[in-house]
């Protein structure tokens, strides 16, 4: 744990930065604008989910809430017949914006924890501003990209989004590398 005594202002400044620059991206940058669209049927869903209110969590549709009623000839049809969807429900109301940005902002500093603790030791205290940058760089780059490529796969997120995070993830490290290897010692 000595690295965090040394690397403890690159982690914390790293982190804040990543914070800002992600909030510049989803509130100005035009790339994430229409990312997430509204269902043409929208009133109806929500009055579905109004009528049968059921609590905040994840669902799928159509769904089974024992793994063997998978095999249940009468769901796998309906599954076949589709739409299917995997939703998130929360609570009514805008979502708490303070604790939110601040368990984003936490977020930021576990990855750059991390990344700190690998390039601790991977590179020499004596490393240089370019040394630090790509190491560092291509652990936040990777830390925010590639847990995405799941959601693809196997929830159904559009390729397109992916590239969008990636994008993102490939500023995000950049500056993660950028602040490392301006204050690495």
């Amino acid at each position: 744990m000595a690295f965090v005594a040394q690397l403890w202002l690159p982690i914390l400044l790293s982190s804040l930065f990543v914070f800002f620059a992600s909030a510049l991206a989803w509130m100005v940058m035009p790339h994430h604008q229409k990312e997430w669209g509204k269902l043409p049927s929208q009133d109806a869903v929500l009055a579905a989910l109004r009528a049968q209110p059921a609590p905040p969590g994840l669902y799928t549709v159509p769904g089974v809430n024992n793994p063997a009623d998978r095999k249940d000839p009468a769901w796998r049809a309906e599954l076949e017949r589709g739409p299917s969807a995997m939703i998130t429900l929360r609570p009514g109301g805008m979502p708490p914006m303070g604790g939110t940005m601040f368990k984003s902002y936490l977020g930021n500093v576990v990855v750059a924890f991390f990344c700190a603790y690998i390039a601790s030791h991977v590179l020499a205290p004596t490393a240089n501003y370019l040394e630090v940058f790509r190491v560092v760089s291509t652990l936040g780059f990777m830390s925010y990209c590639f847990a995405s490529i799941q959601e693809s796969i196997w929830f159904g997120r559009p390729w397109s989004s992916f590239i969008r995070q990636a994008f993102d993830a490939l500023v995000w490290g950049c500056l993660m590398g950028g602040t490392f290897g301006w204050l690495w010692k």
